[in-house]
């Protein structure tokens, strides 16, 4: 007799295999993906309330200390989370046994790796001069470890599109990470409550995928299938590192050039720049490859599905790289307060490079979703050069050049990827140009405008202090909102982009249901 599941997964069935059923996929994913953003803006709120405490009871040395670490500590800690977990979502046929032996060996490289990072803290120490970068080294190589005991237990939530679930996870995690790093900042205890704080968080994921994901592995054993899993996995992976490498060249390149102070201010403007940018692209990434890989077989839907959601993500990136371009300094100023004015003058640069950003990373989904990894890791090789060369070039322009650098970059690289990433496809990159080139001119409009109609408030414009921030970020929100709006209706001639919109939101809106059966004969997704 079935029994059914409400709050957490039992993945495999008597067989073991992987048995869960999806009655409607465009649902689920457009679920998923409302559960997802509601996790994305969750996490930005925590981030924004995190940073404006933080900024104030820690100093801009104590952020630059860490970023030095962490610069390394996040690639190796993402080992197995991207790679293992993307093999197992897009997998035609998984089982328990395949899910144990990734499992131990995802545990077993984290391991070795865990002690190796640690051991190199002495050189990292050396490198950056500076004495104290041992010890947060030999802190942090924990996350790697950690973070190891839950990729497979998280990957099967989202093969079963439980998104919802991983979304939770995600979220409690990181309120419990803040939580960790206010309480010992407000104890005094400086840059360590930073590497408490990246401890809990993988702590805590960890802890609730085991609880939400019913399924202890069991001893690895020689079983057809993982082999192509592990080089999926390796391809995957190899792609995140390059990319992980580019992203992470500004922070290495600022603090060996410039300290840790500088590294700091930069920090702090970057991350508002990824924040925005990043919380939306990277965990909608899972939502999206699990969905269009249902369809890779079907190409006609496939095009449907994948054209909708860029058009979707063009209005939301283009609106928000206008507004944010346009209130960056004065929203730094509210955020962090007194004292990172530079972070604001930085983060001017960043701005006309968030859309870009968001729509550039939509290129992943289509390699990840057609199982094509490899390709995407040959991709990954021309965008880690051309980031090299321009962010070498900027760097004695100071962070402000490394920030341009980066905007110029993402905007080099869009185009060029959606080609090389839809040419297995074979529908051209026509229609992907045909729906992108109206939201920007949108954007460029929007920015522009807002500014001359601020000019013409000119005690607003000219306000110090907080409430003159305040004020502006009010009203250019009001106005590009307003001019991004009327020009994207202009240029399509309809509210065809805002009624897409709408019905995506209304699918987004989660649904009371009970989940469906699970039974040993359901069919293997």
């Amino acid at each position: 007799m079935s029994k059914p599941r409400y709050w957490y997964l039992d993945p495999f069935d008597k067989s073991g295999r992987f048995h869960v059923e999806f009655d409607d996929i465009p649902a689920l994913a457009a679920r998923g993906a409302g559960a997802t953003m509601l996790s994305s803006a969750s996490s930005v709120v925590i981030q924004i309330v995190s940073t404006m405490v933080l900024a104030r009871l820690l100093s801009p040395v104590d952020f630059g200390l860490v970023t030095m670490v962490t610069t390394f500590s996040l690639l190796f800690m993402n080992f197995g989370l991207n790679g293992f977990t993307e093999a197992v979502m897009q997998a035609d046929e998984f089982d328990r046994q395949l899910a144990s032996n990734l499992f131990w060996l995802n545990v077993a490289l984290g391991l070795v790796i865990t002690v190796a990072f640690a051991a190199s803290g002495i050189l990292l120490a050396r490198f950056y001069h500076d004495s104290r970068i041992f010890g947060v080294t030999v802190a942090m190589s924990g996350t790697i470890l950690i973070t190891s005991l839950s990729v497979q237990h998280l990957a099967l939530l989202k093969r079963a599109m439980r998104f919802s679930t991983v979304s939770a996870v995600d979220v409690a995690s990181r309120i419990g990470s803040v939580i960790f790093a206010i309480i010992l900042g407000w104890a005094g205890l400086g840059y360590w409550a930073l590497v408490a704080a990246a401890l809990a968080q993988p702590a805590i994921s960890a802890v609730s995928g085991w609880v939400f994901c019913r399924w202890l592995p069991g001893l690895p054993k020689s079983k057809e299938g993982t082999g192509p899993l592990i080089r999926f996995a390796v391809h995957t992976y190899g792609r995140f590192t390059i990319n992980y490498l580019a992203r992470n060249m500004d922070n290495f390149l600022v603090g060996w050039r410039y300290g840790a102070v500088s590294l700091g201010f930069y920090k702090k403007a970057y991350d508002l720049f990824a924040l925005t940018a990043t919380q939306s692209t990277g965990p909608l990434t899972n939502v999206a490859v699990s969905a269009l890989t249902k369809f890779k077989g079907q190409r006609e839907a496939y095009e449907r599905h994948l054209l909708t959601a860029m058009g979707v993500m063009a209005f939301a990136a283009m609106g928000l790289t206008a507004l944010l371009t346009v209130i960056g300094t004065d929203l730094i100023r509210v955020l962090l307060g007194p004292g990172w004015e530079t972070a604001g003058r930085i983060f001017t640069y960043f701005g006309p490079g968030i859309g870009a950003i968001v729509l550039y990373h939509m290129h992943g989904w289509i390699h990840l979703s057609i199982g094509r990894a490899d390709r995407w890791f040959r991709w990954g090789l021309i965008e880690l050069a051309v980031t090299a060369v321009l962010l070498t070039a900027a760097l004695p322009w100071g962070p402000v050049g490394v920030g341009a650098a980066w905007t110029i970059s993402f905007w080099v690289l869009m185009i060029p990827s959606f080609a090389y990433a839809i040419a297995p496809l074979k529908f051209g990159l026509g229609p992907v140009l045909s729906i992108l080139w109206k939201y920007v001119v949108a954007a460029l409009v929007a920015g522009l405008g807002s500014k001359g109609i601020l000019h013409a408030f000119h005690y607003i414009a000219t306000a110090s202090g907080l409430m003159g921030a305040f004020s502006r970020i009010l009203l250019n929100i009001v106005v590009v909102g307003v001019l991004y709006v009327g020009v994207v209706v202009l240029l399509h001639g309809s509210l065809a982009p805002l009624r897409q919109v709408l019905r995506v939101l209304t699918k987004m809106k989660p649904q009371r249901r009970v989940l469906p059966e699970i039974t040993e004969h359901s069919a293997t997704a």
